[in-house]
């Protein structure tokens, strides 16, 4: 690898860390990147695995205010990310190579419709929901608040499982993915899912990682570039994403998912 080549990997594991923080895409950035430098798909795919680690680290510290009453239920669904992101580091490693170019685009697409007509689903969502206790009266203004967080469901904790599966299978948009479930199943304080995602998210790259690195598949020169990067976007995304409001972040997860798609569809 030359220094030139180097330099590129870690610039894009900066700008990976700070997509991934702040909308949930960076594999999109390093994983094209890598391939266009001539590293093997599978080699590509599960270096960036590890090497994303640092980033998804210093993205959840960075949310750490969001989430300081909500640990509880984040620790239950980083448990079920967990076990789907094992059963999805296995597959990549049994299943051919190229399954996932051909599902990938459609969920990205998928991801972009969620994260588009999100606050009408979670207003619908709400409206569904059991009764409120008695001497409260919901207004339709107020089924919808930032503070709006509710407890964990079992399609949420399935969703959560499935997502964890894809992340640790490819993870390209497994954030945009997780953002939109939890915004519309659990918080629509969008900062709060922001936060959880990253959580989630880093959980199921954690356990495949490790899985990949057990298997002698991992280019530990490509994995420390990007880790470097991804730490350091990891943390300046923290702060991004924080200083954007709810409809400037869910454009641009839109936007991440459908350019994804796009650019996966046509490679």
């Amino acid at each position: 690898m030359t220094l030139l080549e180097s330099a590129i990997i870690l610039v894009a594991g900066v700008a990976a860390g700070i997509i991934n923080v702040v909308a949930g895409a960076g594999t999109l950035i390093t994983f094209p990147v890598l391939l266009a430098l001539g590293v093997p798909p599978i080699t590509a795919n599960v270096s960036n695995t590890v090497g994303l680690i640092p980033g998804s680290v210093a993205g959840a510290y960075g949310y750490r205010r969001e989430l300081a009453s909500q640990w509880r239920p984040v620790a239950w669904m980083a448990l079920f990310s967990a076990i789907g992101g094992i059963s999805g580091g296995l597959l990549l490693l049994v299943l051919p190579g190229d399954v996932f170019s051909a599902v990938v685009p459609f969920l990205l697409l998928l991801a972009a419709v969620l994260s588009a007509i999100q606050p009408r689903v979670a207003r619908w969502v709400r409206r569904k929901a059991p009764a409120a206790p008695a001497g409260s009266v919901p207004t339709k203004s107020s089924v919808l608040t930032k503070t709006d967080t509710r407890p964990l469901t079992l399609g949420l904790v399935l969703g959560v499982l499935a997502t964890g599966v894809y992340g640790g299978y490819f993870g390209a948009a497994q954030g945009v993915v997780l953002l939109a479930l939890l915004g519309i199943l659990w918080s629509t304080d969008m900062h709060r899912a922001n936060g959880a995602k990253n959580v989630l998210a880093g959980v199921a790259n954690l356990v495949s990682a490790i899985i990949f690195i057990t298997s002698g598949t991992v280019d530990w020169q490509i994995a420390i570039l990007i880790g470097i990067g991804a730490a350091t976007g990891g943390w300046l995304g923290s702060h991004i994403g924080r200083r954007l409001s709810a409809p400037v972040l869910r454009t641009i997860l839109v936007a991440v998912a459908v350019v994804a798609a796009v650019v996966l569809f046509v490679t």
